[in-house]
């Protein structure tokens, strides 16, 4: 779907300095619009853009939705006024569910969660983890080897079973392999999340809903799977260099023993969500998009013969799989696994000469600004080569974001991009992953964009 370029006039240029309203449904469209909040949420925001262009206002029951779709825009709410923004519509919803992690929180909280992990995700940190990351992508070629010849299996859940292995043995120097609830307490905490933000948060968390009893099961099971992980690394043992190590560190000297506990769950909770999802549902993309255009299996196997011949992958590699590289970006360009950045507007605000007053729930979605025909052609094509590093970009910086931009820019970019880059060119080596004939392959606007129902896929030797 094609979006309106057109830009309204802005409010400095008219008369007696009128503050401007976004365009938007009328409030008769309340109905229609909650509907698409609960069930269509991406195919909501699409078809606003479309019709009322780069600045929309969505009236939906109480609350009122500024969806803003220019590189100019995301660049003001993002980077250059961020500190008027805090987390908005569906984390600051989800906050009741996961806690205060590096996700939710804000102000000094924040900051303070930042600077204990930052660290584990820096460059020469993680070019020490190469290994461990190809050792994942080694047993994840062999899983679905397993399979070649056989029924379809569900690539969307191996992905996730190998994001949280590389997690674990990254991040956390633990193996997760033996927490077999954790995907599935997952689920439950993303419904629960969704809810939340459809709801407003009007429905007390004490109601036995069926709902909230599954929710409840589930952030117990987290949360012991947490303890578990502490317990394991050992009382003072916390002098390492992986994450858990640096939380525990964190947390010595809080007054409140039992306070410290809960904050280091809910970063080591949060961690996981936030750390296995996003990648997951990238090559659940990635893997649907390759079989799509088989040209670009072909290109990628070739590419990974030629660099890696039959050894696995190395950090230095990263910069000589360039194809593969493309690739990803592509992906996350149709498929920002982080497909809205919402926040609130703590005081009164101009955007594109918009007037956003204190207290209004500020979207920048990555999808529709990814997808915008003023800076991507045939933007809902997929085309690798629109990242060629020798081809000059002439977008601007603010119109691909999928790890958001600004202060809260993705903590977790560079481990992403490498374990996507090493997963792609040793399965595409090897094997080749074909789609069920009439499945469909729909999107699902959760925490992270991800493929609904699961991806079955078809294996067979390269």
């Amino acid at each position: 779907m094609s979006l309106n370029t057109e830009r309204p006039p802005a409010a400095a240029s008219v008369p007696g300095g009128t503050r401007v309203v976004p365009p938007g449904p009328p409030i008769t469209a309340a109905p229609r619009l909650f509907k698409q909040l609960v069930t269509d949420r991406i195919g909501m925001l699409s078809s606003a853009a479309s019709r009322y262009g780069d600045a929309v206002r969505l009236a939906i029951g109480p609350k009122a939705i500024y969806l803003f779709n220019h590189p100019d825009h995301a660049k003001h709410v993002l980077a250059d006024n961020s500190a008027a923004y805090h987390k908005g519509i569906g984390l600051a919803e989800a906050r009741r569910v996961i806690g205060d992690g590096l996700l939710t929180s804000e102000g000094e909280l924040w900051r303070r969660q930042r600077r204990t992990i930052q660290p584990s995700f820096q460059n020469k940190r993680l070019a020490r983890q190469d290994v461990l990351i190809a050792q994942e992508a080694a047993r994840l070629v062999d899983r679905l080897r397993a399979h070649a010849g056989g029924p379809p299996v569900d690539v969307a859940g191996e992905m996730t079973g190998l994001a949280l292995g590389v997690l674990g043995r990254t991040l956390l120097d633990a193996d997760l392999g033996a927490f077999t609830s954790i995907g599935h307490s997952f689920e439950e905490i993303q419904d629960q999340a969704m809810f939340e933000m459809v709801s407003l948060s009007m429905v007390p968390l004490w109601l036995p809903l069926p709902m909230h009893l599954r929710f409840r099961r589930a952030r117990r099971e987290l949360y012991r799977v947490a303890d578990r992980l502490v317990a394991e690394r050992g009382a003072g043992s916390a002098d390492g260099d992986d994450l858990l190590s640096r939380l525990l560190a964190s947390t010595r000297e809080e007054a409140d023993p039992r306070a410290a506990r809960q904050l280091t769950r809910e970063e080591i909770v949060t961690l996981l969500l936030a750390g296995h999802e996003t990648t997951a549902s990238t090559l659940s993309w990635a893997f649907h998009l390759i079989d799509r255009h088989p040209e670009v299996g072909e290109r990628l196997r070739a590419e990974a013969v030629e660099v890696l011949g039959d050894r696995p992958p190395v950090y230095e590699d990263l910069h000589r799989l360039t194809y593969t590289a493309m690739v990803v970006e592509e992906v996350l360009r149709l498929y920002p696994p982080v497909w809205a950045l919402t926040r609130v507007a703590q005081r009164d605000d101009e955007v594109g000469g918009y007037h956003v007053p204190a207290g209004a729930d500020v979207m920048i979605s990555p999808y529709t600004l990814h997808r915008h025909p003023a800076f991507w052609d045939e933007p809902d094509r997929f085309d690798p080569e629109r990242f060629d590093p020798g081809r000059p970009a002439s977008r601007p910086r603010y119109a691909y974001i999928p790890f958001g931009a600004g202060p809260r820019f993705c903590v977790g970019n560079h481990l992403g991009m490498l374990e996507a880059t090493f997963v792609l060119a040793m399965v595409c080596r090897e094997l080749r992953l074909t789609g069920v004939p009439g499945y469909r392959v729909t999107p699902e606007a959760m925490l992270s964009l991800r493929v609904r129902g699961g991806l079955p896929m078809s294996v067979t030797l390269a």
